[in-house]
């Protein structure tokens, strides 16, 4: 059966694949130890009480039918005062936009600037920007980050395409990697964009950004958040942000996100969502405009103990990991600085196991680490990078403590087979 080109043509998913298998063996009764999902366990990392409340009361006040489709203005401006005063972000109610989640606020902004064949700059590994690219027919400008770079693109990697580019899409902090941008690194991109706008004048289309800041309250030790807007404030006619509750609040199905940005680039993105009708739920946008009017002090609160057992995590994690390189084991991490992430590196290729099979490049160490380390982790070739990448992400988000060590010890005693 023929369908369009584009469902012909989609790209299959490595995780979703990686899952699969990965449900399949704790179904036999395996246990695995599974870093894989960028979600949270509600029953590690549950949802702050005064949202669940304010949500529960929202739908016994029976607010089930439509929201607004731009977003409630009750949320909208409980939004933009939240952000005002957390960001120092100054947006008026028609520069705000909605809906339910990240996904369908980044679909709009792909859709809304990029027509057929316009070029679209992206750096991997990162999330997804290869799908939405193939959704509006775009050319994909991919440029692999590297390590040096904590796998964080630069000015440098950007420059050479820009003059061609309609949309560079940027995230910070990075989902894979839990890294982010240095300031001045921020700064010279907004620089290169303020040039190329200007060198483009008022008769060709802006170059935008689009900039994913969803974990940006999550950020450990003396690691700050930088957006493009705030240092640069000529940026704020061509950025538009995407950002929700669902990883600051560890609210992933919950559905509230929320971009902001230039009101014709608002406006046009509510146009395409109103025919997809991805409105974030009545109830949830009027509990979620109570929770952030009324609740900053238990926000507060919640952020400090929320952030403090994720950097927990990461850092035993990443302890682990110094500690096996340190004994000689080819595996490597980089510290941790932000979101749910920790990258690692499993440089095994070329190794023989126990048994005498070689692991002869980088799926056959994924698989390895997974049948005997019993660790499920992401390898970034999942996320765009090259296949023979060694790096991987590891998410802490249904981490419990007590498996850490546990999860290290079946780590190394798999490493320590191999010659």
């Amino acid at each position: 059966m023929k369908l369009s080109h584009l469902s012909e043509t989609l790209i299959g998913s490595e995780i979703v694949k990686l899952g699969g298998e990965i449900r399949e063996k704790i179904r036999q009764g395996e246990q695995i130890y599974n870093f894989t999902v960028g979600d949270f366990d509600p029953s590690i990392f549950p949802i702050p009480k005064e949202l669940e409340d304010a949500i529960v009361n929202a739908y016994r006040k029976h607010f089930t039918n439509y929201p607004a489709a731009e977003g409630n203005l009750d949320l909208r401006e409980a939004v933009l005062s939240f952000i005002k005063d957390e960001e120092q972000l100054d947006y008026g109610s028609n520069e705000i936009l909605i809906a339910s989640g990240g996904r369908p606020l980044i679909y709009a902004v792909f859709r809304a600037i990029c027509d057929a064949g316009d070029k679209v700059i992206y750096a991997v590994p990162s999330w997804n920007n290869n799908h939405y690219t193939h959704f509006v027919s775009g050319e994909h400008i991919v440029i692999e980050a590297k390590a040096e770079n904590n796998f964080m693109p630069t000015a440098n990697d950007i420059r050479p395409f820009i003059q061609e580019a309609a949309l560079i899409s940027l995230c910070s902090p990075q989902n894979p990697t839990g890294t982010t941008f240095k300031k001045s690194e921020l700064e010279a991109i907004c620089d290169l964009v303020i040039e190329e706008n200007k060198r483009r004048g008022d008769h060709e289309k802006k170059l935008f950004v689009m900039y994913d800041q969803m974990y940006w309250h999550l950020t450990y030790g003396d690691i700050q958040h930088y957006n493009p807007v705030s240092l640069r404030p000529e940026m704020k006619d061509y950025t538009i942000f995407i950002d929700a509750i669902s990883k600051v609040f560890a609210a992933t199905g919950v559905r509230v996100g929320w971009s902001l940005g230039p009101a014709k680039v608002i406006a046009k993105m509510k146009s395409i969502l109103t025919h997809v009708g991805a409105w974030a739920p009545m109830a949830e946008q009027k509990a979620v405009a109570y929770y952030l009017n009324e609740n900053r002090v238990g926000i507060k609160n919640y952020l400090t103990n929320f952030k403090k057992e994720i950097e927990e995590r990461l850092r035993k994690i990443y302890n682990g990991f110094t500690d096996l390189k340190q004994a000689g084991y080819p595996v490597d991490a980089i510290a941790p600085e932000a979101a749910i992430y920790l990258t690692i590196k499993f440089d095994l290729v070329g190794k023989t196991t126990g048994d005498g099979k070689l692991l002869a490049d980088q799926g056959a160490v994924t698989a390895y680490i997974l049948n005997e380390a019993k660790l499920a982790v992401v390898p970034f070739y999942a996320f765009g990078a090259s296949k023979d990448s060694s790096w991987y992400r590891l998410s802490v988000g249904t981490c419990k403590k007590e498996d850490i060590e546990k999860m290290l010890q079946q780590l190394k005693a798999s490493l320590h087979q191999l010659h």
